[in-house]
């Protein structure tokens, strides 16, 4: 498509986004194909700041990206630009005035096979991946939740006095204090499940809704099995195609949502930026809350 401002689109000025962004948001989701997932950007613009670069011919919004701070390192997702703007370095635009903007803190994000070589350009460093699946759940007969874990672990929806353990265990697992992005996932989620072990909590797993698909994320668990044990419970809450994103060094857990019909899609790589490793303990972190908040 015909450029009218050539040599002019990096230079456009970056805004902060608000709410009344969250339609021009979804428009600049659709435009490259994704799902309008306005129920993301809410979260994303009430739990971080979103930035924006405005089209200069008024039609919305030519580009944007969300960026949310997690305690110990900053997370970048979300970012998108419009199809008639591509390759006019709004992008890196946008990513220079993030990386200004975020001062000495660390950056974390995932990466598509497109936008990975900006990034690295950027001076990201590649430190992880995951591939996301999707799918409708097909249950293998007579496998129900309790099937997979021992019995002293129970899988239960959460209670409003569950929250303060499951503070604990997030910051445990991402390695930040991540309150302000985990107290609304009650209101965020379609539903919200814990896993206990002798009254200890030591998993929790969401399910929520994104386009015509339910979206499983955060996946925290202590052990595959019970991951599973998580996902099973979640998956016979909702008819619609599944989705999440699974750290690939959890190959067990990825076999096995394979075989129950969840295909293989797109696989993003985690990048980090002033930092050599990312916080937390990956080998309870089985998926995020979305790949935009880490």
């Amino acid at each position: 498509m015909h450029n009218p401002w050539p040599g002019q689109l990096a230079d456009l000025p970056v805004r902060r986004l608000t709410r009344a962004d969250l339609v021009s948001c979804a428009d600049l989701c659709e435009d490259r194909g994704w799902a309008r997932d306005e129920h993301r950007w809410g979260l994303l613009l009430s739990v971080g700041t979103g930035y924006g670069i405005d089209d200069p011919g008024g039609k919305g919004l030519a580009a944007a990206c969300a960026v949310t701070a997690n305690g110990t390192h900053t997370s970048v997702g979300m970012l998108l630009v419009a199809d008639r703007h591509a390759r006019q370095g709004l992008g890196r635009r946008l990513m220079h005035h993030v990386i200004e903007a975020t001062g000495e803190t660390p950056l974390s994000l995932y990466a598509t096979t497109e936008g990975q070589p900006l990034y690295e350009r950027l001076g990201f460093a590649v430190v992880g991946r995951a591939d996301r699946v999707s799918g409708h759940f097909r249950p293998v007969d007579g496998e129900g939740a309790q099937s997979s874990v021992t019995p002293s672990v129970t899988i239960r929806p959460a209670r409003a006095d569950d929250l303060k353990s499951i503070l604990r265990l997030d910051a445990d697992t991402f390695g930040a204090d991540r309150t302000h992005l985990i107290t609304r996932l009650p209101a965020f989620s379609d539903k919200l499940l814990v896993a206990e072990d002798d009254d200890t909590l030591v998993g929790y797993a969401a399910i929520w809704p994104s386009g015509n698909v339910h979206s499983i994320g955060p996946l925290v668990a202590p052990d595959t099995a019970t991951a599973k044990a998580l996902v099973t419970t979640l998956a016979a809450t909702t008819d619609r195609p599944l989705r999440t994103d699974i750290d690939v060094r959890h190959h067990e857990l990825l076999d096995w949502l394979g075989e129950r019909g969840l295909e293989k899609g797109t696989t993003t790589v985690v990048m980090i930026y002033r930092s050599q490793t990312l916080p937390g303990d990956w080998t309870r972190r089985f998926a995020p809350l979305t790949v935009a908040t880490g």
